[in-house]
């Protein structure tokens, strides 16, 4: 049977204890309360000076710094309603600024960080952490494309960069000049990026449909997460994207047709075995479909050149370049529209021109003849994988039409 507490012995131990220096603690809160930070969007209209203001910013080595530093100057091209964040001590000395850029669609966004380390600032640019979310709406054409977009309703305006992508997504089937209809609708699935609760900026279309005269078009994004290839595709797995460009330039007039032809330094007659693009010296050279670089060099009469393996049995060559672009070589990947080199006059040839050939198991054929094909198609297990995010992308499309609408896509 245990003992009674009460009967066992009692041990009273003394200690000293040191006492907390209450005045050095109230100097350290003291210090910590006289940092000050500040939070503003930008205005239309502010300057540096102004913004920095209503910051509680009274620093003029923090203000020459901004404008004189390659990355702190980014922070005078903020655009109104974005956010600044700010520290400074009592004196109105900065301590740090924070500011997240965006310069278009085409850019990731950047945080631009300023700090202080001594009588020196430290500038740095970092990718924010963006919080990714997914976007529907539906709209009706009742006066135009982009009376649809700017509508107040279903969450405000549309992002100019996803009225762009529409346009783009479908304007081999749609002429939005003439082709609307009062009445048509269009439904779109996109992404945006988010911080501290402001939209930084809208991604990419990741499903879109337009009802046009009755005519239904559907176009879904899809990345294989295997093969990391990416595209858009209709909704029963076809790929939209043509495999080939016509042109490797974007503006450029055909000098010398794919035909028999006097060689304009030889003088002998012979057959020409791909097309001539009369173009200024330094105009870009674009890959006209996604591939591997095979050749990336200088080859006889070719001058530079370069040869681009694509997918089956095609290959494409691009010759009297002036120069490659940076990381161009061989074993590089290409994407259709990638710069791979610059309009010359190297090799044989007497004037600034893009010598292009469309190669079919190693045989030239006539480029501008060449039926139009369509991108490399899914293998069975890419498409297996399609028809898992394509259901969801149906499944939204449904949601955002009107009740009781059913359509049949193309």
């Amino acid at each position: 049977m245990a003992p009674d507490a009460s009967d066992l012995p009692v041990k009273s131990i003394a200690l000293n204890l040191d006492m907390p220096n209450l005045a050095d603690q109230i100097a350290a809160l003291q210090k910590d309360e006289q940092h000050f930070v500040q939070e503003e969007k930008v205005r239309a209209g502010d300057t540096l000076a102004v913004l920095l203001q209503r910051l509680g910013v009274d620093d003029p080595a923090a203000v020459n710094f901004i404008k004189s530093d390659k990355i702190a100057r980014a922070v005078m091209q903020l655009k109104t309603g974005k956010r600044v964040q700010a520290q400074t001590d009592e004196d109105g000395q900065l301590q740090w600024l924070r500011a997240t850029v965006v310069d278009g669609r085409d850019n990731p966004a950047k945080q631009i960080s300023i700090t202080r380390d001594g009588d020196k600032f430290i500038a740095k640019e970092a990718a924010p952490e963006l919080e990714r979310r997914i976007e529907m709406r539906a709209r009706e054409i009742t006066t135009s494309l982009y009376g649809a977009t700017d509508a107040t309703t279903d969450g405000g305006k549309l992002p100019d960069s996803i009225v762009a992508q529409i346009i783009e997504m479908f304007s081999t089937n749609i002429d939005f000049r003439s082709d609307l209809k009062r009445g048509d609708r269009f439904n779109v699935v996109y992404e945006t990026f988010w911080q501290d609760g402001e939209m930084v900026r809208a991604g990419r279309i990741l499903a879109g449909e337009f009802i046009n005269r009755g005519v239904t078009y559907q176009s879904v994004w899809y990345e294989d997460p295997v093969t990391k290839q990416g595209g858009y595709y209709s909704i029963d797995g076809k790929a939209l994207k043509k495999a080939f460009l016509k042109s490797p330039l974007e503006f450029s007039r055909i000098s010398s047709g794919f035909a028999n032809r006097v060689h304009p330094i030889s003088g002998a007659w012979k057959a020409h075995k791909g097309v001539d693009f009369a173009a200024a010296n330094g105009t870009p050279i674009r890959a006209s479909g996604d591939g591997t670089i095979d050749f990336a060099g200088v080859q006889g009469g070719y001058g530079n050149f370069v040869i681009i393996k694509h997918w089956a049995n095609y290959t494409t060559a691009y010759a009297h370049m002036s120069r490659f672009a940076p990381g161009i070589r061989r074993g590089s990947a290409v994407k259709q529209g990638d710069v791979i080199g610059y309009v010359g006059s190297t090799g044989w040839s007497t004037g600034a021109h893009l010598h292009y050939e469309f190669r079919v198991n190693n045989e030239a054929r006539d480029p501008m003849s060449v039926k139009v094909l369509a991108q490399a198609p899914l293998s069975p297990a890419e498409m297996a994988r399609f028809h898992v995010a394509a259901g969801d992308m149906t499944h939204r499309f449904a949601l955002l039409r009107p009740t009781g609408t059913s359509m049949a896509a193309r």
